[in-house]
């Protein structure tokens, strides 16, 4: 089977890169919000915060977990970094167009790497936390999309040597990415109704 390395497309790819920008700004305003909120904690323990609504649907827990430090720092540090470097990464797309394909396969490798993160906080929220975090729901809602957007694109476009069959595949889904998103979140609400039965609790 013959693998293609076919020369990049220099047409830029501006609605990613509009998507991009904007799931980084709600990437990092979540971020913020965290880090704010973990920041109260440590100034008083026992502090009202505006993502606590009840014993299912907050965030204080997530912030005291091992989990919530998972790097020995909180996590919502290392999230206003990576959704600064999004934004960043959309505006180079829309002001230099064709870029390497080296940013291209780092780029995609990272939104593996935070898709794997999401992953694990999702499992360890239904799984072991048993409570849902609003902003780290905020967090997982534009990482899902960023992933599949990235990387479809980056295969479509043969950044990664395929063969031809597959980069068509990854073509025709990368035109569906927001019903694989959907899919995505209701795969995840499912899994939350299953372990938390979210629907009665929550309402």
């Amino acid at each position: 089977m013959s693998v293609e390395t076919p020369a990049p497309s220099s047409r830029r790819p501006r609605a990613l890169a509009a998507f991009l920008i904007v799931a980084g700004c709600v990437g990092l305003w979540a971020a913020f919000m965290l880090t704010m909120d973990k920041i109260h904690v440590l100034e008083d323990p026992s502090a009202q915060l505006s993502c606590s609504f009840s014993v299912l649907i907050g965030c204080v827990k997530n912030l005291g977990s091992w989990q919530g430090s998972v790097f020995g720092f909180p996590n919502p540090v290392f999230g206003l970094a990576a959704w600064s470097a999004v934004i960043a990464a959309g505006a180079s797309i829309l002001a230099a167009g064709r870029l390497a394909r080296w940013w291209w396969l780092t780029f995609a490798a990272g939104t593996v790497v935070a898709l794997g993160l999401v992953i694990f906080f999702i499992t360890a929220s239904l799984t072991d936390l048993r409570v849902l975090c609003p902003w780290c729901m905020v967090t997982w809602a534009v990482t899902i999309p960023t992933f599949w957007g990235v990387t479809l694109y980056t295969l479509k476009e043969g950044h990664l040597p395929l063969p031809p069959r597959a980069r068509r595949v990854a073509g025709v889904l990368y035109g569906w990415v927001p019903l694989i998103t959907v899919a995505c979140y209701a795969i995840v609400a499912v899994l939350a109704q299953l372990q938390l039965d979210w629907i009665h609790r929550a309402f």
